[in-house]
């Protein structure tokens, strides 16, 4: 009963029902929920586009600071204790909760989306922009995002030593009395909203892959039911792990990392594009790196090809909403590391396995393109289907059942971590005040692991297509990207006098 009377019925029973209604509307009403979210989509992703532009440039200008300013400094913990994970297993954690099984579909298709678009031929050739957008909108604005909020939630959970694990624990040197009042619960139900919101894009994007490469596999034709067959029996995978604690979370993440690299390895190796993914891959992070700063202020004024309002915006909103769970997890294990090296970390471990996967993946299929090898471009013309696409990519490999049964289990494993990740931060986001061990009950780690997959079998069995997808992501960083700041003011303040006081803070 004390347990029970310790839940926080705000961040529990109200994003409940919120997902319940959703999930009622786009089941029900597909196209009339699809026309409100175009709407909602068209006036704060095109109206109010700036917006969204001018939070990622500044998130990434901040993360610099704190990593080489005084704030770096700052020991996540005690002076002399030591870091719980070693590097290899710490940096899998980091790059498992930050990415879902998406990063693998948007690597082995994102340049097939932009190849056509007006704004490639603005820029230059598909050869030489087509394999660097996808690592900008990959790269170091969204991986900026977890960076600073990481450093900013360990701040909060092992310097000032808080047992309230939310967003608005985390802006209370701010908010100061308004943080248990009503301010501070609309900001953890906007931040349960976003992170469901998160959750449901990733879940309805990349499974339908994964339905496609039992069917190649198997036989079994895909569609919606085969689908959300995949979504419960990954459910049920993340469910057993996280009812395990950590354990069962840090083996995933090292599994899911020896996978995801054995698939990379195969595809270069045996792919036939080894020299073209190399000097392709360098020759876009040389481009990115020259233009890192006119493509993140870009914002075409006269909508001549509405690029950044169409993708850009998107993906700094994708990555927005993932942040209410992935940097509280990483904030979390990176107990006994300084700010420095949590920030630090993000990048090397997350924004270069990234980078590495759409070097490798996406050049790969580009690669297929430009050699005549595969008309790429055509059969996604004439379907329009990016799954069968890819699945065509993939047939382009020798024994392409082996990369099937690889992709699956990384896939599998993606989803299990990050959904890990997910479960156990929602599920301590329930109570008023967590346990000394920072643990929440079986109960409800079972509830957050169902409640997460609820919206993603909606959109999927409601057919919603990738804008709707994108819209939903639009409409929730909207709000969650002012708590953003918020959080890093309080940092600031927090953290100011921190060191300039001394531990004790005084």
């Amino acid at each position: 009963m004390k347990r029970f009377g310790n839940i926080d019925p705000a961040t529990t029973a109200i994003p409940f029902a919120i997902i319940l209604i959703l999930c009622i509307l786009f089941v029900v009403d597909p196209e009339g929920s699809g026309a409100v979210l175009s709407y909602i989509r068209g006036f704060l992703g095109d109206e109010l586009g700036l917006y969204y532009l001018i939070v990622g440039l500044g998130v990434f200008l901040v993360s610099m600071y704190i990593a080489f300013s005084k704030y770096g400094r700052i020991k996540l913990g005690k002076p002399e204790e030591k870091p719980a994970y070693s590097n290899f297993t710490w940096g899998a954690m980091m790059f498992t909760s930050g990415l879902a099984a998406d990063i693998l579909f948007y690597s082995l298709c994102e340049w097939i989306l932009y190849a056509n678009e007006p704004y490639i031929s603005e820029l230059g050739s598909v050869q030489d922009w087509a394999s660097t957008i996808p690592l900008f909108h990959w790269g170091p604005i969204p991986w900026s995002f977890y960076a600073t909020l990481a450093a900013c939630f360990g701040f909060m959970l092992h310097v000032r030593g808080c047992r309230k694990q939310k967003y608005s624990e985390a802006v209370r040197p701010v908010l100061g009395k308004y943080t248990d009042r009503l301010p501070g619960k609309l900001i953890d139900i906007l931040a349960v909203f976003a992170l469901l919101a998160g959750t449901a894009t990733t879940f309805s994007l990349a499974t339908p892959l994964m339905s496609e490469a039992i069917s190649e596999l198997t036989g079994i034709e895909g569609g919606t039911w085969l689908t959300i067959l995949i979504l419960v029996v990954t459910c049920l995978v993340y469910t057993v792990s996280v009812l395990k604690g950590m354990k069962g979370v840090k083996f995933l993440a090292e599994i899911c990392m020896y996978v995801f690299f054995a698939l990379l390895i195969y595809v270069f190796l045996f792919g036939g594009e080894a020299r073209y993914i190399l000097e392709t891959g360098f020759s876009a992070v040389g481009n990115l790196a020259q233009n890192f700063l006119f493509l993140s202020t870009r914002t075409d004024p006269l909508r001549s090809s509405s690029f950044p309002q169409n993708w850009t915006i998107f993906y700094w909103c994708y990555w927005m909403v993932w942040c209410v769970a992935s940097p509280f997890f990483m904030g979390n294990i990176s107990r006994g590391r300084t700010v420095k090296q949590v920030v630090l970390g993000a990048y090397i471990f997350g924004l270069c396995s990234t980078f590495i996967s759409f070097i490798v993946l996406g050049n790969y299929s580009l690669g297929l393109e430009v050699h005549g090898r595969l008309d790429v471009m055509g059969i996604y013309a004439a379907g329009g289907d990016l799954y069968q696409t890819i699945i065509a990519v993939i047939n382009t490999l020798p024994l392409p059942q082996i990369v099937y049964v690889i992709l699956l289990v990384s896939m599998v494993a993606f989803y299990a971590t990050s959904f890990d990740s997910i479960t156990l931060v929602a599920s301590a986001y329930s109570y008023k005040e967590m346990r000394e061990d920072g643990d929440a009950s079986s109960g409800m780690k079972l509830f957050w692991a169902i409640l997460l997959i609820m919206l993603p079998i909606a959109l999927i069995f409601s057919e919603s297509g990738m804008a709707n997808l994108q819209t939903v992501s639009i409409i929730a960083a909207f709000p969650i990207a002012i708590v953003i700041i918020l959080i890093t003011a309080s940092f600031f303040k927090d953290g100011k006098k921190y060191t300039d006081h001394g531990e004790s803070g005084k």
